[in-house]
Parts: C-alpha cells; sequence; structure tokens
C-alpha cells in the first residue's frame, strides 16, 4: 500500500523529512540537498507545487504502472512563472533570487517548496478500456543559479508594498459624514417648525380658505319723528365670467328685461377683456342693487357664466324728497354727496368677514369641522335729522310749483325753529330723484340754501336797523326826514317810494323800504359798527349746519371800503350771502335778540341704539329783548300797511313781521343777469316760533311776485301742522308812515 499524503516521507538516505503546512494549507519541503548546485535557490514550481525531481520519479513510476504523468512543463523564466505575482505578494514583494540568496547565508535553508502528496494508482477494472498511455513530460531546463546574479549585481532595493486601505478611517469617515447629515437635516428641521413656520404656513392660507366679505349694514337717515329718509336694504349684484359665456349676444338678450339694461349693453360688459396685469377677467359687473326676487329669476335661467352676490341697496323712500339735503351713494355705499358724504365715516361702519376652509375641485365648499372664523361686521350708526318730512314735503311742493313760474329758475327755502334753531325743512329747486341720482345735471343736485351766494338786497336793512337800535342810534320813535335820492361817493341812491323830504317813522321807512333812511341811519353808526353786527348776526362765515360744501360768504372788509360802500353796503349790496345765514339773522330777531347756529343734526344713534345728542349749537347775544322785540314791531309793518312792499307775505289771523328784498346772484364773485327776489318773515310776530327764508333767481326778472307768496303759503302751513293757535284780535300795532 503506497504511503498516505499525510504521514513523514524518507528521502533516499533515509532520513525523515517532516511536513509542514503554509497559510495556503499546502506542504512546504524546507531540507535543502546537498550536490545538486543552485536548485534549491531557483525551484521551478509544477502546476500542483511539486519538484521537478519527484514530478520525474512520479512518472517513471507511472510509467512502469502503464500510465504516463500528465504535466505541465514549468516555465524557466520568472516572468512566464504563473505563481509567481502571488508568491511575491506573499514574500512581501521579493523576487525569488533574493529569498534563496538570504536564507543560504543565514544557514543554508532552502526556498519554500510546494509538495502535493501523489496518489495511489488505480487498478484497472476488467471492463475498462485500456488506458491511453499518456506523453512524457519535457525534462525542465536547469534554471540559472540566482546566487551568481547576485554576486556579479548587487541587490535591488526591495520594491514597498503597496499601501492597502484603513478600513477604520473609512468607517471614522463615513461616520463622520453620516452624522453631519444627520444635523443639517435636523437644524433645517428646526428652523422650519420654528422661524419660518408662519411663512409656510401663510403660504398655504390662500390654497385652503376662501374669504368673504360681510358687509356692514349703511345707517339710516331718518327725520325728526323717525320717518327714514334713507336707509340700505339687502340685495343682490349680477356679475359674469366673460371666459365662460358661450353666446353673450343670447345670454345678454336674456338678463335685459330683468335688469332694465339694454342688451347690447349687457354684451358689451360680457365681451372677454384683459386686465392690466395680462390675465382675462372672470368678473365684470352687470348689475347693482337687484332686488332679491330678480337675482332669484335670473339665477334660475341657468347661464353659463352669470351669478349673483349678496349684495346691499341705499332706498330713498321719498325719491326726491329732501333730496338736495340727503345726496345719495355710490354702488360701493360710500357717499358721494349731501349728507351722506358729509357723515359718511359714521353711516359705513366696519365690514367684516368670514374666513374658512374649503375643498379643491368641484368640492369647493365649507369643509365641515374644518378651520372658520367670522369677524362679524360693525353696523354704521344712524342719524336723526330736525328735518319734518311732511313739512319739508309741503315747502317743497310749495317753492317747486312757484320757480315752475319762470324758466332756468334757481330757489331756496328754509325752515328755522326759532327757540332751538334747528332746520325743519331745506328745500331747492331744481332738484333730482335721490334713489336714482344719475343721470343728472351737478347743478340740480347742489342745496340751494347752502351753496347759493347772493347780494340780499333789502333784506338786510333789518340788520342795520337792529344795529342802529342796540347801539342807541335811534330808538323805537325816531323819524327822519327822507329826500327821494342820496349822493354817497359818486353814486346816487333812490328810493322807490319817493318821501319828497317829508318826516318818516322807522315803521314807514321800513314799510316802504327806503334806502335814503336806512344809509342815513347807517351813516350815524358808522362803518365799523355796522361790520361788527354784520358778524355778530352770522354773516362771513359759515353756518356750520353740517352740509359739505357750504359757503362762507364775504363782507366787504373796511380797508376796501370806497365812498359808494356807505351807501351800498347798509342796504344789503357789496354783501355776499347765503339764504341760510339770512335766515339765521331773522331768527335771531325772532329769538329775543339771541343767534342760535342753526344745525341739522338732532340725535346720532348707535348700532346698539343708544342716543347721542348732535352738537350743542354756538349761541351768542346780539341785541337786547327790548330792541328785539322793537325791531320786530318796525317790520311787522311790511305786511300791514298800505302799499307796503310785502303785503303779499299777511297771513289772515296771525301777525307776521318780514321783509323783502331785491338783489342778484353771484357766481365765483360775478353778477349773474336777473335778480334775485327774497323775503324772510316770522310768525306769529308777537312771539315767534317759525321763521322762513325764500330766495328766487329769475334771469327774466319777475321775482317779487314769487317770493312773499311762497312765504305765505310755507308759513300758513307751518302754522298749521303744528297747530299754533293765531294771534289775539285788537293786538296789531297801528302804523303812522308819514307823523306829522
Amino acid at each position: 500500500m503506497p504511503p498516505r499524503s499525510d504521514e513523514p516521507r524518507r528521502d533516499a538516505t533515509g532520513s525523515r523529512r517532516g511536513s509542514s503546512r503554509t497559510s495556503g494549507g499546502r506542504g512546504t519541503d524546507r531540507t535543502a540537498e546537498p550536490g545538486v548546485g543552485g536548485i534549491s535557490d531557483a525551484r521551478a514550481y509544477t502546476p500542483r507545487g511539486r519538484t521537478i525531481r519527484e514530478g520525474a520519479a512520479r512518472a517513471d513510476r507511472e510509467e512502469r504502472a502503464g500510465r504516463p504523468e500528465q504535466r505541465r512543463t514549468p516555465r524557466s523564466t520568472r516572468s512566464g512563472d504563473p505563481f509567481r505575482p502571488a508568491l511575491q505578494v506573499l514574500d512581501g514583494g521579493r523576487t525569488g533570487a533574493t529569498r534563496a540568496g538570504r536564507r543560504d547565508a543565514a544557514g543554508g535553508r532552502s526556498g519554500v517548496v510546494r509538495t502535493v502528496t501523489p496518489r495511489a494508482p488505480r487498478a484497472p477494472r476488467d471492463d475498462e478500456p485500456p488506458a491511453t498511455p499518456r506523453r512524457r513530460a519535457t525534462p525542465p531546463r536547469t534554471p540559472r543559479r540566482p546566487d551568481r546574479a547576485a554576486v556579479r549585481r548587487p541587490a535591488r532595493k526591495p520594491r514597498r508594498p503597496p499601501k492597502l486601505a484603513d478600513p477604520g478611517r473609512r468607517l471614522r469617515l463615513g461616520t463622520v459624514l453620516t452624522l453631519a447629515l444627520f444635523a443639517t437635516i435636523g437644524i433645517r428641521l428646526v428652523y422650519l417648525q420654528a422661524v419660518e413656520t408662519p411663512a409656510y404656513a401663510g403660504g398655504g392660507v390662500a390654497d385652503r380658505t376662501r374669504t368673504v366679505t360681510l358687509p356692514a349694514p349703511r345707517g339710516a337717515i331718518y327725520d325728526r319723528d323717525g320717518a327714514e329718509l334713507a336707509h340700505s336694504v339687502e340685495a343682490r349684484y349680477v356679475y359674469a365670467d366673460p371666459t365662460q359665456i358661450k353666446d353673450p349676444q343670447a345670454t345678454a338678450k336674456a338678463l335685459s328685461p330683468l335688469l332694465g339694461i339694454p342688451a347690447s349693453e349687457l354684451a358689451g360688459r360680457m365681451a372677454p377683456r384683459k386686465r392690466p396685469d395680462g390675465v382675462w377677467s372672470q368678473f365684470e359687473y352687470l348689475a347693482r342693487g337687484v332686488e332679491i326676487e330678480k337675482a332669484r329669476q335670473i339665477m334660475e335661467l341657468k347661464l353659463p357664466g352669470i351669478n349673483t352676490h349678496r349684495d346691499e341697496r341705499r332706498e330713498v323712500p321719498g325719491g326726491d324728497l329732501a333730496a338736495n339735503l340727503i345726496g345719495f351713494t355710490s354702488q360701493d355705499m360710500n357717499g358721494l354727496e349731501g349728507l351722506e358724504a358729509r357723515y359718511d365715516d359714521l353711516l359705513h361702519g366696519e365690514d367684516g368677514k368670514r374666513v374658512y376652509e374649503v375643498g379643491l375641485g368641484d368640492l369647493a365648499a365649507p369643509i365641515p369641522g374644518g378651520y372658520s372664523r367670522t369677524t362679524p361686521p360693525k353696523p354704521g350708526s344712524s342719524l336723526q335729522l330736525t328735518i319734518d318730512r311732511d313739512l319739508q314735503f309741503k315747502v317743497q311742493r310749495i317753492l317747486s310749483e312757484a320757480m315752475a313760474q319762470s324758466k332756468g329758475s334757481t330757489g331756496a327755502a328754509v325752515v328755522i325753529e326759532v327757540a332751538t334753531g334747528e332746520v325743519l325743512a331745506q328745500a331747492s329747486h331744481p332738484t333730482y330723484n335721490a334713489a336714482k341720482p344719475l343721470p343728472s345735471d351737478p347743478a340740480d343736485r347742489e342745496d340751494a340754501a347752502t351753496s347759493f351766494v347772493v347780494d340780499p338786497g333789502s333784506v338786510h336793512k333789518a340788520i342795520t336797523f337792529g344795529a342802529a337800535l342796540q347801539e342807541g342810534v335811534i330808538t323805537p320813535d325816531t323819524t327822519l326826514p327822507i329826500a327821494n335820492s342820496i349822493k354817497m361817493g359818486d353814486t346816487w341812491f333812490s328810493d322807490t317810494h319817493p318821501a319828497n323830504g317829508r318826516r318818516m317813522s322807522l315803521p314807514g321807512m321800513m314799510a316802504y323800504s327806503s334806502n335814503v333812511g336806512t344809509i342815513e341811519i347807517a351813516d350815524k353808526l358808522g362803518r365799523d359798527r355796522l361790520i361788527d353786527y354784520q358778524r355778530r348776526f352770522g354773516l362771513g362765515q359759515a353756518t356750520g349746519v353740517g352740509m359739505p360744501g357750504e359757503a362762507s360768504g364775504r363782507l366787504l372788509p373796511a380797508d376796501e371800503w370806497s365812498g359808494s360802500s356807505y351807501g351800498s353796503v347798509p342796504i344789503g349790496h357789496s354783501v355776499d350771502a347765503t339764504p341760510l345765514q339770512m335766515a339765521a339773522a331773522y331768527a335771531t330777531i325772532a329769538n329775543n335778540g339771541t343767534y342760535v347756529q342753526p344745525h341739522l343734526i338732532k340725535e346720532v344713534i348707535g348700532p346698539d341704539g343708544k342716543r347721542t345728542p348732535g352738537k350743542t349749537p354756538v349761541t351768542r347775544s346780539v341785541l337786547s329783548p327790548e330792541n328785539a322785540a322793537a325791531l320786530r314791531t318796525i317790520l311787522e309793518a311790511v305786511t300791514t300797511v298800505d302799499g307796503a312792499t310785502g303785503t303779499a307775505a299777511a297771513i289772515p289771523g296771525y301777525r307776521v313781521a318780514g321783509k323783502t328784498g331785491t338783489g342778484w346772484r353771484l357766481v365765483d364773485g360775478e353778477k349773474q343777469p336777473g335778480e334775485v327776489a327774497s323775503f324772510i318773515g316770522m310768525a306769529p310776530a308777537e312771539q315767534p316760533r317759525y321763521v322762513i327764508a325764500v330766495f328766487a333767481h329769475t334771469p327774466s326778472g319777475g321775482g317779487g311776485d314769487i317770493a312773499a307768496p311762497a312765504f305765505r303759503e310755507m308759513m300758513q302751513f307751518t302754522l298749521h301742522h303744528y297747530r299754533v293757535p293765531p294771534s289775539a284780535a285788537g293786538n296789531a300795532p297801528k302804523f303812522v308812515v308819514y307823523p306829522r
């Protein structure tokens, strides 16, 4: 039996050679054979690691056994050895010659020999065909002895082994990078959650929420008894999305009867158009303030691109009733004219809003349980005026009928309660419908009582007489010889009722509206005192009644007086005033000489119903009660003396004191064609309750036939409306125009 591969082998001399294991598990022969020259220093290896001699011995044995050994002929050069690179790596990169040289020098140790124990030959079976004989291996060449090469040239410096990667370093680097990545992500997350949260949260609000404006109901305007003059009602606005309208012409034709707007105009509004930012418009108003019932009918048509939404409409039940006084609003409920504009901040209130979360696409509806916040609107406050609706209607109608007698005329009428200064009626002609203000002429929308600047004329004489009485220049019993004319500066002033130099009483001068007598009294009073009393009576400054754009009028300053001014100013010329200013001056005479600022606002009613009185009117004493009473008596002669200028203003059963006037209308300081006739009076004269002023500008003349009769009708209705008892019979004074 052949020996096992793991048993000790003996060489030819009988010495025992041990078998050792390399790192690859193969045996290595470390015994050098003497007499073999340098073969041990430069061994050639077969593919299985056997030595040449072992391979030759084995080949002989196999040949004797009938099976030649199949082996690979080793190459003699180092570059042809297939195992040399691996052996060089295992040996630190040194060549075989260098290893052999160092080992021989260290004690004759031979190089490493790879051996493989031969397997025992297998006995052939009877049925097995004879094996094909193998070709004998070519005897290996004897390699050059490396020790001779080492002797002839110095040994090379061993190559440095390749530097291998350090796994520990790579692990540390990967750990650092991973930690840095997680740290960066963590810092960014903290920054997003803590610092930029509002910005990112706010960025998505517009996508998931909707905001609906909740309009604040505009405050109402009431008359003194709580009747509505103007108020807001819920309505709808109709709008179009031009991008969704397929047939604008057919859509406009269907909407025209319901909206009362021509189909051509509606079609124009529905036409596609780009906004300034280049985006196609998706919203165009078709109508505002549409009644709810009409809006419902429009929605029933199911027209593509047509929708409605909540709106507010301003209603003025009286139409043109006090229209010039009340004014109107825009479609957005902003005051544009009149009291609506003057007190817009008070009436408008503050709009609220509802913000809620909605779905997207076809589910654009509030999400149940989603975000929802409602800021309720704050309704505007309401105004309660001093105006009496019924009296306003009557005064306005009387004025319009009277002014209709003259084409192109302008008129104003004011009714003031004497004790309080409250304006009970304030009418203008022409007027307009405040419920549908546009289109209308801007001149028709003006409030004539506060914007109508006139040269008051003879109605100013009451101020001159009152100042002279208060200053003691004259007494109620004063008489003066009155010439037919008087020259002041370079101007002659004459009377329409010549006195021919006769002595005339103060009531006679007032009854016949004597220019000469008034100028002589003013000459005794003096320029400066007359100007002072003009201001005390309220001329030259706006009354502050509450109307926007109220004219202030103008008084002629003392340094601008000329010689003729001493004649024109006392009789009401070279003086700019409004009908309301003159009415307030007469109310001062009626109120025992105390001026009370006229006003229109009685109370302000808050959204909670709390009532706040209007601004306290300014008051001041101008005349003493005695002088005021004396002046009222003098004015009473105008309506009672035969042939007086104001007999057309007399009211049966009531004592009436007043004065007629003829002046001019001024626009931007320029005199307008025609004349301004006026009458301002009070009743009952013994204890006046009301003052009414009527001014009529008639371009073609004839204003004197308008003012006094219109006053009579207005005052008569006012006294009956407030149930003022008639004057006591027999108490009317008897006047003498020319005392002996």
